[in-house]
């Protein structure tokens, strides 16, 4: 594993996958301000390859992925060191969200508050039958303002009030049922769940996933009649790339595309 600093290492295979290891962070990858920083340059760092065809988020143990904000150091913040914390965690959810490729959580053991918010802007959440979950900052007096805004594009508005609400934890098959996750498997499956994933992904063409990405976030804030023009745009960029005449091509030949991302 090739670490990016201390708390971000990355692993690339042949096929354009790349796994980001978050390290030195726990036993759960609490996010404290350096793990914050630290992990949002990785993913920026990484994000400048457009050879990638899909990122694996993962943690260093087996217990989390993220296991959450650090609450030790939020108790110590005053207003201004919050306010920068709280900013710190939004562009890291945003450089996850705004990657150029295919993201995809993979999540063992814990998933609460502020590591919940995270998972939430990756693209995909593929977590162990035995993982827990929840939005437990109720129960410390504290209201999970930033989590509202992502966790509520994927998890129906009541589901995820009550969770606000009770500060209760829910199991992989509860948080699938409500949209939270997209698959759970045993945990001896996650790898090759994950991999399974990413190698089905990594046959995509890089510059019609990161176009079809882009699209899919930026419309949702938009009106139809706007979302409509913009999409209309993406897919004239989409018909001047080499990948797609290559999809074509091969579709017509009968044989795998050899896209190039150009």
């Amino acid at each position: 594993m090739q670490m990016l600093n201390n708390y971000c290492g990355v692993d690339r295979d042949p096929r354009g996958v790349v796994r980001l290891t978050i390290c030195n962070a726990g036993s759960l990858n609490i996010l404290g301000s350096a793990v914050i920083n630290a992990v949002r340059e990785g993913l920026e760092a990484v994000a400048a390859d457009r050879q990638i065809r899909a990122l694996v988020i993962s943690g260093q143990s087996e217990k989390s992925m993220i296991g959450g904000a650090d609450i030790k150091e939020m108790v110590g913040l005053d207003q201004a060191s919050a306010e920068k914390f709280i900013t710190g965690l939004r562009d890291l959810c945003e450089a996850v969200r705004a990657f150029p490729g295919p993201v995809i959580a993979r999540m063992p053991g814990w998933c609460l508050g502020g590591g919940l918010e995270f998972a939430a802007a990756c693209d995909f959440r593929i977590a162990a039958h035995d993982a827990k979950f929840g939005m437990p900052e109720v129960n410390v007096g504290v209201w999970p303002m930033m989590i509202m805004a992502i966790v509520f594009r994927n998890v129906p508005r009541k589901a995820g009030m009550e969770l606000m609400l009770t500060g209760k934890r829910i199991d992989a098959a509860e948080a699938m049922r409500i949209g939270a996750i997209n698959r759970h498997v045993p945990p001896a499956q996650l790898d090759a769940e994950v991999d399974a994933l990413a190698a089905e992904l990594a046959k995509k063409s890089p510059i019609g996933m990161r176009l079809g990405l882009e699209a899919f976030y930026r419309m949702q804030d938009m009106s139809f009649p706007s979302a409509i023009a913009y999409l209309q745009d993406q897919l004239a960029l989409l018909g001047l790339s080499e990948d797609l005449k290559e999809g074509v091509t091969a579709f017509f030949e009968k044989r795998e595309p050899r896209f190039t991302g150009k």
